[in-house]
């Protein structure tokens, strides 16, 4: 063996010992890598506090147990003012449902006004049919026939979902209520039959202000938050 090449086997072993103090020994105990798809299904299975749409799941998993309890004033930071109606309310929610997380509620909320919004322009009774209550239901399927037999044609176009906030909230006889006001900006036009804009501007914003409510059985094994009122202009 020549010179140079018991200076290249000294490096090599100089290296391999480096990276083996760096990187460890693998001893047949590791972790093994992180599975994404078998973590978004343990998570949409235990997922009790949304308001779920069909092909989406929205995490309501905490990242983490609380160490100590949160502290009263602390509780609904950027979502209720302590002592208040919404923070008692939401505090009533909690206590039937201790999962309860609200501001990824709020998330799941603004997701399914969304979806509601843009299903009822569509007539989509499917998916209107999974997040509505039979009442709701009830008077948006009319509107949708009334439409239909018109030969009338509605487009949506969100710009943007510029607020949502809870404004109320409660447990009456096992049942949670919660309240909603969003604030968004869109483009509705309604067209007739052959075509013509019979209503609102397809080039124009239109600022919306809508109050709904949504409830959901907090003794039931069923997860889902339903839409069971709505409003607007306020």
């Amino acid at each position: 063996m020549d010179i140079y090449t018991i200076i290249f086997l000294a490096l090599a072993v100089f290296i391999f010992l480096r990276l083996r103090n760096v990187l460890g020994q693998r001893t047949g105990s590791e972790r093994p890598p992180f599975d994404r798809i078998t973590r978004d299904m343990a998570r949409s299975g235990n997922d009790n506090n949304v308001v779920k749409m069909p092909g989406t799941t929205i995490d309501q998993t905490p990242l983490a147990p609380a160490a100590d309890p949160i502290p009263a004033q602390d509780r609904w930071k950027g979502i209720a003012e302590p002592d208040t109606p919404l923070a008692t309310g939401l505090d009533e929610v909690a206590a039937a449902d201790p999962s309860f997380n609200a501001q990824h509620f709020v998330s799941g909320a603004k997701s399914a006004y969304e979806m509601i919004v843009q299903a009822f322009a569509s007539g989509d009774r499917r998916m209107l049919k999974d997040l509505l209550s039979a009442e709701v239901y009830d008077g948006f399927e009319a509107v949708i026939k009334g439409r239909e037999q018109r030969g009338e044609k509605v487009e949506t176009r969100f710009a943007s979902i510029d607020k949502a906030a809870l404004v109320s909230a409660g447990v009456r006889d096992r049942i949670a209520h919660l309240t909603v006001r969003f604030v968004s900006q869109m483009i509705t036009v309604t067209r007739d039959k052959d075509g013509a804009v019979i209503d609102g501007n397809p080039e124009k914003l239109t600022d919306v202000t809508d109050v709904w409510t949504f409830s959901r059985d907090v003794s039931s094994r069923d997860p889902n938050w339903k839409l069971v009122g709505t409003e607007s202009g306020r």
